[in-house]
């Protein structure tokens, strides 16, 4: 089990380098109320953990509760019992500043659609959440330009977003999405929009990168070639992770 670090309320804490897990959800469960006033459960009692290095393929049938399960495991939302912890800090003991600073220093967000704006270039969109960090612009250069190579598009620096094909659009918000140094990446049916071929390229990069740089992955997928490329597999139903077919 994670244990709490020293000083919950700062990303930066050194201890974050020696966390056994880069996130867990300790019997989290999500209620809403619908229109109606009744009572919605989206998530039952789920239990998981992120290891550093590993790439987990989070699969279920839309609406098992997969989105809502991300959003509470990067703090964006609130389970409504349980706990959750990444990096070993308790989310619950941090006020919204620190959550955002955590997701801004320690976690990577991937989406499907690549949300790349179409007039910057490749390095410029990567550099984006570095501006927003104030990263120094040698700095910033050097981390942008170092994350396209590594996803095979450093010929493709300077060419502009809506220059690119869908599967390099995605290679460049995987790219932006690692710039800052993050420990846990999260993505959400990042292959959605891409044809079974480039899918499987995506896929084999995220594996290698989970591998390569230490970062624990999870990844919200219908996709059978993330399933397929994944470490391990957890799989929802109706709110609640039962065991994988």
């Amino acid at each position: 089990m994670i244990q709490p670090t020293s000083d919950p309320s700062d990303p930066s804490d050194p201890a974050v380098e020696t966390a056994a897990a880069v996130a867990e959800a300790r019997e989290v469960t999500r209620e809403f109320r619908s229109g109606g006033g009744a009572v919605v459960r989206a998530l039952r009692g789920v239990s998981l953990v992120v290891r550093p290095g590993e790439l987990v393929a989070l699969r279920g049938r839309s609406g098992s509760g997969k989105t809502t399960l991300l959003n509470i495991l990067t703090g964006l939302d609130d389970p409504s019992s349980g706990s959750v912890y990444v990096l070993g800090r308790p989310l619950a003991e941090l006020a919204e500043p620190a959550r955002a600073r955590l997701r801004r220093e320690r976690i990577g967000l991937l989406f499907q659609n690549a949300h790349l704006f179409p007039l910057l270039t490749a390095q410029e969109n990567v550099e984006v959440p570095l501006r927003l960090a104030k990263c120094d612009p040698k700095e910033r250069g050097e981390r942008a330009r170092a994350m396209l190579e590594r996803v095979g598009l450093g010929p493709r620096a300077h060419h502009r977003g809506l220059e690119l094909s869908g599967g390099e659009q995605q290679r460049v918000a995987l790219a932006r999405a690692l710039a800052h140094g993050p420990r846990f990446v999260v993505a959400d049916e990042p292959t959605g929009n891409l044809d079974s071929l480039t899918g499987r390229a995506v896929v084999a990069l995220l594996r290698e990168t989970a591998h390569d740089l230490g970062i624990g992955l999870l990844v919200a997928t219908h996709d059978a070639a993330v399933v397929e490329g994944a470490d391990r597999v957890l799989r929802l139903s109706d709110g609640a992770l039962v065991e994988d077919e």
